[in-house]
């Protein structure tokens, strides 16, 4: 048996892809994998924002249209660059068990956000970061950083920012862990919704490889990233938008926090409530329907 898995070409989708084709072969042996390297539309895009390309898609569309054209059997993804919406044709059976999920502040000369000048310049492309930073410290510079991590790190290291904001995973995952200076707490950042999870999608109609991916799945982390979904599903929002969510688990409790913010710093709308483990998306659901009380569509269609 042989899997083609289609990935991004950066360091660490590449990553991803080996560690989903290491776990297949660990679970069956005789099976042989490749790669199929692809690079996308996010990754072309790196001098703009992502939010005012469309925002929806943009680091898989590429890797969906592999998957139709039998070009790939399954497509690895980060959890938070996949839209709510997928292809009729294509579904996503199978999230792995979830890294470290929160913000790292990156900075050579600072420990933590409270000890960074009251102007200082911060680096991030990501709406979501860009609005709480600027709710809770106004005087911020919020300067745009695209690129892969390397890049980013490199453009600090330059003298370009006075810290950035990384994903805690996408640093353990390249090796770089040495580099967070402070781990974020859900109270000071609400991470990006699937952010530290990774997800296999492939063909509805393929029964040949879901039987061999679903040993892969993680039904703890499946149930939270059914939850922080739901939020984004409900507000109709893509993935470049600044709605944050994190969902965890409490034995059967499922606790789930989400938020949306204005990236100028304004207007903040944040709920958090106690489901059932069994009800993810009607915890959701609910989430979203107190953000919208608290005027997040008007927030929302303000970036549109």
């Amino acid at each position: 048996m042989h899997v083609r898995i289609a990935t991004r070409n950066s360091a660490l989708a590449l990553w991803q892809a080996e560690e989903v084709s290491r776990l297949l072969r660990q679970e069956h042996s005789g099976l042989s994998t490749e790669l199929v390297k692809m690079t996308t539309t996010g990754d072309r895009l790196l001098e703009k924002s992502l939010a005012t390309q469309g925002g929806k898609g943009l680091f898989i569309k590429e890797l969906e249209h592999g998957l139709l054209e039998d070009q790939a059997d399954i497509a690895v993804h980060s959890m938070k660059d996949v839209p709510v919406e997928l292809p009729s044709e294509l579904h996503l059976p199978v999230i792995l068990k979830r890294e470290n999920p929160y913000d790292a502040l990156v900075s050579n000369r600072y420990a933590t956000l409270e000890t960074l000048p009251v102007n200082a310049t911060i680096g991030t492309a990501s709406l979501r970061r860009a609005c709480q930073l600027k709710a809770s410290f106004p005087g911020f510079k919020i300067k745009l950083l695209r690129g892969n991590v390397s890049t980013r790190l490199a453009r600090l290291d330059a003298g370009d920012y006075d810290a950035i904001l990384l994903a805690v995973a996408g640093l353990k995952r390249l090796g770089l862990e040495q580099r967070v200076r402070t781990c974020l707490t859900v109270e000071q950042m609400v991470p990006a919704i699937g952010q530290g999870a990774i997800g296999i999608e492939c063909r509805r109609n393929d029964p040949r490889i879901e039987p061999l991916i679903r040993p892969l799945n993680h039904e703890d982390t499946q149930i939270r990233i059914l939850a922080e979904r739901a939020v984004s599903q409900a507000l109709q929002g893509g993935c470049q938008l600044p709605i944050a969510g994190f969902a965890k688990l409490d034995h059967e409790r499922l606790i789930l926090c989400a938020l949306v913010g204005d990236p100028e710093g304004g207007q903040i709308c944040r709920s958090e409530r106690t489901g059932h483990r069994e009800d993810p998306v009607l915890l959701g659901q609910q989430v979203a329907a107190d953000l919208r009380a608290q005027g997040a569509d008007k927030v929302l269609a303000g970036l549109s």
